[in-house]
């Protein structure tokens, strides 16, 4: 790898890290990192257009190096990469205040169009009648999953249901904004990816909010805590707020590991750290929907709100 780095961009590096499949080398005193490019290429041209706006209103973003053919994608045994440079301290973390300012650094127009994602109900179900068929066929031999699976799909049918009764309750108004997020985050949320522009989609901002929390109580934080001080610092309308609680539900922390064990990257085990809590998020749950309703009317789930 190290000679195609060199190559493609006219580098003369004498080491690289390799970190699975990405790559992290030094070159004239700054780190690069050469990383798979897992986005669709339609969207190339839309990650380019908010990197460059985010500059121009002074917001650090990583940079994305073009090889010497002028291109952002290099193909290297058919597999695509892209080359950042990462800019600052990429150890510094943002929490609940720094992504509420983030967030609201871009809004959605024509130039970020194909970066939108709130069509949140039906990819989810595209998602979970996707899974089932797939445990259905190659899941036999996975013991952990067949048993776990069945919770977790009805955890996203109710997280489904409860976000269509939200939208059929509400609209979304214009402090309903379609905003600067994320994929995913993780706590703890570090700048290296956080500031990763093919990280960048549009979406509403309760997306990066919900998903840094329920990060956060899975890494053994106390998320309630994070929960009371975004609720604290921010308000919302009661539609981002029905938003928030359903993506609070559904597992994504399940089937992100569940789509890492079935392409052969993790072990079954890995679901072990998730399924031990479920007792412990559905309590979090219930305690999640009665801080809320201090702020709002959000709609109830009933047998989570009857746990002990």
């Amino acid at each position: 790898m190290r000679e195609s780095i060199n190559y493609y961009y006219n580098f003369n590096i004498e080491d690289v890290e390799n970190w699975g499949d990405t790559y992290r080398f030094y070159y004239l005193d700054q780190l690069f990192y050469f990383v798979p490019f897992k986005r669709a290429e339609a969207e190339l041209e839309d990650i380019i257009n908010v990197s460059k706006e985010l500059k121009q209103k002074n917001i650090e973003v990583h940079d994305i190096v073009m090889n010497i053919f002028g291109k952002v994608i290099t193909n290297i045994q058919n597999t695509n990469y892209v080359l950042l440079r990462t800019i600052g301290d990429i150890s510094k973390k943002f929490e609940i205040s720094d992504i509420i300012k983030m967030n609201n650094m871009l809004i959605l127009n024509e130039n970020k169009s194909k970066l939108y994602r709130n069509s949140w109900a039906s990819l989810w179900s595209a998602k979970l009648d996707y899974f089932e068929y797939q445990v259905s066929e190659l899941g036999k031999d996975k013991p952990l999953v067949l048993d776990s699976f069945s919770y977790y799909l009805g955890l996203g049918e109710n997280a489904i249901s409860y976000l269509n009764e939200v939208t059929s309750k509400y609209a979304p108004s214009k402090d309903d904004r379609i905003c600067l997020s994320h994929k995913r985050i993780d706590v703890p949320n570090y700048k290296l990816n956080y500031l990763n522009p093919f990280s960048f989609i549009m979406d509403y901002e309760v997306r990066d909010l919900a998903s840094y929390i329920k990060s956060a109580f899975f890494k053994g934080e106390d998320a309630l805590s994070y929960l009371k001080e975004l609720l604290r610092i921010k308000r919302f309308t009661i539609y981002s707020y029905g938003l928030f609680y359903a993506r609070l539900v559904y597992p994504t922390y399940y089937f992100d590991i569940y789509e890492d064990i079935m392409s052969g990257k993790k072990d079954e085990d890995d679901l072990i750290s998730v399924i031990d809590k479920v007792d412990d998020y559905e309590i979090f749950l219930k305690e999640a929907y009665y801080e809320i309703s201090k702020y709002a009317p959000i709609d109830r789930i009933e047998w989570l709100l009857q746990k002990n």
